[in-house]
């Protein structure tokens, strides 16, 4: 049976195994591909009004190595900076706002009779606009009737016609021929702030077979009806139409991203239809972009197992407490889907991916359905046409005008900048090739990881009988595939009572000729369950690599120190129990490197140089790191 599954793995795997592989760079045992899946262009209203002018076919000029120009703009409405992409991305996607799409056309359009309107001021203004903001965060929804007309037709129109071009933008940059250099996908985004909490999605689209209109918040009030409306115009219909939708920003969702309340059901059967249909379409989370991590939080009192060290990376739900104040932990009781938030008010585990996979365990108990079985992914949200810009040293800002000098981006919100937020992160898929329907398919199945920029490639697996030198064996990738599941797979049962046995590897970052990547400091393998009586715990291994005398020299930000090249290891959990359902994922740390908020601080000085950058109110060494998909175990029926 072994000999079998390695022969199905050396010739290829399901699908793909019998026919002419499109990509001439093609191996069945895949190749980490980077993209950015989260991209905003003033085609979103919010980035528009920072004085963002770049379109969809500009973002993908940067995403695969051209130059463009952003803000602040010259008198002829023409951004003055040139960036240019370190590195070429191998796919991406533009997601810009489906809300008020249309009414960002008609007021971006010099010709339109009504690009004078009330409304297009308010468009125009920025997408911070306490009417903007309102618009999506209250539960009754309504569009500007003086600009758009009888049953809101000229701007469902717009958006229509936008979204068309969008797609059509999509197409031509996609390369189909045999060199695979460049893939992009159809998407946009879902931007539901209601009552003051984050329910972002990203629409993602497998090919060209779209909806004629994206989906906003202004159609569709909750998430749930998001899916009931995907599953009907897309996976149900006819054609050949596929999508995932990504949520992201948990970590200001004050616990409603994954609460498990199941509002407006009445019967254990519509909850489980609900996560059935969740499970179909939510395959991937975004655990880091430019608004901070969504792994995880230390100091929540319902998780139990010790503080974590490396728990506090980008914290953005932390550092602006003089506009919310210091959030308190959520109201989770009857009736706390209804309670409004003025922001990232409140705490809650349900805020967290690591926990939330955790409640998706409880849910398989109670349910048999596990609606929190979902991969690790990472992105920018850049609102510059900016996606993949993610080299700290080389960020130039995320939102136009907002954070267009060196000074706004090193001071903190407070002092009329932006430092809360970071350069994003980036999504890795280990796919057979990088086409469409092989990211995809990889998407699907869950075989991603996210970075927080660095192109770290880390490896996953989990088995029954992984043998301690598989480190060492020439072939270990093609054996772990044969006798094993890779990230994002559940552990078959096994054939008797034993510890799984997890094997583990990372290959740094290379970087470029101008800039070397970091050294690898560890790897680590985060585990979470729930006990018999529902309780939350974590634990964390060092399992490879370790503490290390690296650090960084705050005059010049250069690294100093030991470090890895690469890092493997077999490992084996030794608490295991059979009888609890339990999730596993790995995170690699890097060494110790400066923030994009102090590199920027080297360049100033005088009063050109904010309070943040020698107060400590900013934390400006970091180590960046990639996190794996979990693997999951479920005991036996």
């Amino acid at each position: 049976m072994k000999i079998l599954s390695l022969i199905t793995i050396l010739i290829g795997f399901a699908g793909t195994a019998y026919g002419d592989p499109g990509c001439a760079q093609y191996t069945p045992l895949r190749q980490a591909f980077f993209g950015d899946l989260h991209v905003h262009t003033a085609l979103s209203s919010d980035a528009f009004g920072f004085d963002v002018r770049l379109g969809p076919d500009d973002a993908y000029r940067y995403a695969f190595g051209e130059a463009i120009r952003i803000p602040p703009l010259d008198r002829e409405g023409r951004g003055t900076r040139p960036v240019k992409i370190d590195r070429p991305l191998d796919f991406a996607a533009v997601t810009d706002h489906a809300e008020f799409l249309g009414e960002s056309a008609i007021c971006a359009d010099p010709d339109h009779p009504k690009k004078n309107s009330a409304f297009c001021e308010i468009i125009n203004s920025g997408g911070r606009h306490p009417q903007l903001l309102l618009r999506i965060m209250s539960p009754i929804v309504w569009r500007d009737s003086e600009l758009c007309g009888d049953k809101d037709q000229d701007c469902i129109t717009a958006s229509r016609s936008t979204w068309a071009d969008t797609v059509s933008i999509a197409e031509a940059w996609n390369d189909t021929s045999s060199s695979c250099v460049r893939v992009t996908f159809p998407a946009y985004e879902w931007s539901s702030h209601r009552l003051g909490s984050n329910f972002h999605r990203n629409v993602i689209f497998r090919n060209a077979n779209v909806p004629k209109q994206p989906l906003s918040y202004l159609e569709v009030n909750r998430e749930w009806e998001l899916w009931e409306r995907l599953r009907a115009e897309c996976l149900d219909a006819e054609g050949d139409c596929d999508v995932l939708a990504i949520p992201h920003n948990s970590n200001i969702s004050n616990g409603r991203m994954f609460a498990v309340d199941y509002p407006d059901t009445n019967s254990r059967e519509e909850q489980r239809e609900r996560a059935r249909l969740r499970m179909r379409l939510e395959r991937i989370i975004e655990v880091m972009q430019h608004k901070g991590d969504s792994e995880c939080r230390n100091g929540i009192s319902s998780v139990l197992g010790g503080p974590d060290e490396f728990c506090g990376f980008e914290k953005f739900e932390d550092l602006p407490l003089e506009r919310w104040g210091a959030p308190g932990e959520c109201y989770e009781g009857r009736f706390a889907d209804w309670v409004p938030h003025l922001g990232p008010d409140c705490i809650s585990k349900l805020s967290y991916a690591r926990y939330a996979l955790t409640e998706g365990l409880k849910e398989q108990r109670r349910l048999g359905l596990n609606p929190f079985q979902f991969g690790f992914m990472a992105s920018t949200d850049t609102h510059n046409a900016m996606p993949g810009g993610v080299e700290e040293k080389s960020f130039a800002g995320h939102l136009g005008s907002a954070d267009a000098s060196p000074t706004q981006r090193a001071a903190l919100n407070t002092e009329e900048g932006n430092t809360s937020n970071n350069p994003g992160g980036l999504i890795g898929i280990w796919a057979e090739e990088n086409s469409r329907d092989s990211l995809f398919d990889s998407m699907q199945r869950r075989e991603v990881f996210g970075t927080s920029g660095p192109r770290i490639r880390p490896r996953f697996f989990a088995s029954w009988e992984f043998p301690s030198t598989l480190c060492d064996d020439p072939q270990m990738i093609s054996k772990a595939y044969a006798t094993g599941v890779p990230m994002g797979s559940e552990l078959p049962e096994p054939s008797k009572e034993k510890s799984p046995t997890f094997l583990l590897t990372a290959l740094r970052d290379p970087g470029t000729r101008d800039s070397a990547g970091g050294l690898l400091q560890r790897i680590q393998v985060i585990k979470g369950w729930a006990d018999t009586e529902g309780r939350t715990h974590q634990a964390i291994f060092d399992i490879a690599g370790g503490a290390n005398d690296a650090d960084v020299d705050p005059e010049t930000c250069r690294p100093r120190g030991a470090g890895h090249e690469s890092l493997c290891a077999v490992w084996q959990d030794p608490t295991f129990d059979p009888a609890i359902e339990s999730v596993y994922y790995a995170r690699i740390l890097e060494n110790p490197s400066c923030r994009y908020s102090a590199w920027e601080c080297l360049k100033l000085s005088g009063s050109n140089r904010p309070p943040a950058c020698d107060d400590g109110s900013v934390t400006q060494i970091q180590q960046e790191r990639a996190w794996t998909s979990p693997i999951w175990y479920n005991p036996p029926a």
